[in-house]
């Protein structure tokens, strides 16, 4: 049955995977603009998918070792998690906080999950500028694999921002939190405490 399934995903083409990656964030604006809050709507679904697709993205590893090989979509997953960061930042940066930088920076101060995210958000940059063959052959495929480590840092880091964002911890707070830890358990488990870290 995998073997059939991976028969499949070889025929679907990469480029899907931005196309149906814009479907949540149509579905967050449409229904965002019918809440009673729509600002925190937008602003909240975008990043909450932004924590999906991170945690989606450390998935296609874990699911190669069973035998589901969707590891050509990884790429564009991974482009399309931080596409909805960097949207979940600006919809806070300009629909909330309306380029208000005098009310901004003092909210940086006040509000420490917003420097969590922030950080998250830097440290996935490079990861997506060289998500691209040209700098695997630049940087070398060693160095390209310790850079993108970060990943695991930057996922860590969303997934607390939403515990921090969030106040109260419900069920589904807490079950990305399991699932992030689970994962990262699994890889060391698998490969030892050196494969989440830059060595």
């Amino acid at each position: 049955m995998l073997d059939a399934f991976n028969a499949y995903a070889k025929r679907v083409p990469t480029w899907a995977v931005y196309l149906l990656g814009t479907l949540p964030a149509i579905w967050v604006i449409y229904g965002g603009l019918s809440a009673i809050d729509p600002v925190r709507a937008i602003e909240w679904g975008l990043g909450l998918w932004a924590v999906r697709l991170l945690i989606a993205t450390l998935f296609i590893t874990p699911l190669r070792w069973v035998g589901l090989n969707l590891l050509r979509f990884r790429r564009q997953l991974g482009l399309v998690a931080y596409a909805y960061v960097v949207l979940h930042f600006a919809s806070w940066l300009t629909i909330d906080m309306g380029l208000r930088w005098e009310q901004i920076i003092p909210d940086l101060y006040k509000r420490w999950y917003i420097l969590v995210g922030m950080a998250a958000l830097v440290l996935l940059t490079p990861l997506a500028l060289t998500s691209n063959t040209w700098s695997i052959r630049r940087l070398g495929a060693k160095t390209w694999n310790r850079l993108h480590k970060l990943a695991y840092v930057a996922t860590g880091l969303g997934v607390i921002h939403f515990l921090m964002v969030g106040k109260v911890y419900t069920t589904e707070v807490l079950t990305y939190a399991a699932i992030l830890v689970t994962l990262l358990a699994i890889r060391v488990w698998r490969n030892g405490p050196r494969s989440l870290v830059w060595a």
